[in-house]
């Protein structure tokens, strides 16, 4: 029988949030690994990574923190709001508007419709002015959706990810 996380003793909740940011860590490692970039991550300055602490635009705008958040993410389980936010934004320059319809489609079925594969968190007045913007879909059908996931992650994640043991370890390893 399952019980909820509040039964548990502390001691196994602290195992579990230890295991957890390892999980987390080693998920960027092996991403890092898998994409070849884990020789460019090692050629970041300890200032580059520490940019990432500014601002959460300065963190999505490197590839190598866009990766680091990414894994981060999938380590907390929700790494479909990242999943959804870099949807949007290969939507948004898509030149061929009889694509755009099929993109539209397949991004509100994968993330934003009632019981979707990736559903990402939105209100039913976010969800269903998205509907109606892909009804007949522009550039921009997406830009409410997006902006609140964005804000969802920057104001939630973001900071949590600061705290990470992802994000402490990239600033306190050593660089070449």
């Amino acid at each position: 029988m399952c019980r909820t996380l509040e039964h548990l003793p502390i001691n196994c909740l602290e195992r579990a949030k230890e295991l957890k940011a390892r999980f987390g860590s080693f998920l960027m490692k092996q991403e890092r690994n898998i994409m070849g970039h884990s020789h460019k991550t090692d050629k970041l300055t300890l200032e580059d990574r520490k940019k990432w602490s500014l601002s959460f635009h300065e963190l999505l705008a490197c590839k190598e923190g866009l990766s680091a958040f990414r894994a981060f993410l999938s380590s907390e389980y929700s790494e479909e709001n990242i999943t959804f936010y870099l949807a949007c934004e290969d939507f948004k320059i898509t030149k061929n508007s009889s694509k755009l319809c099929s993109k539209a489609k397949k991004i509100y079925e994968e993330f934003i419709c009632c019981d979707a594969p990736r559903e990402v968190n939105l209100d039913h007045e976010t969800r269903s002015i998205t509907l109606k913007n892909i009804e007949h879909p522009t550039l921009s059908s997406f830009n409410l959706a997006q902006s609140k996931i964005y804000t969802l992650m920057e104001k939630d994640c973001y900071p949590r990810f600061l705290k990470s043991t992802v994000y402490q370890e990239l600033i306190t390893q050593h660089v070449g």
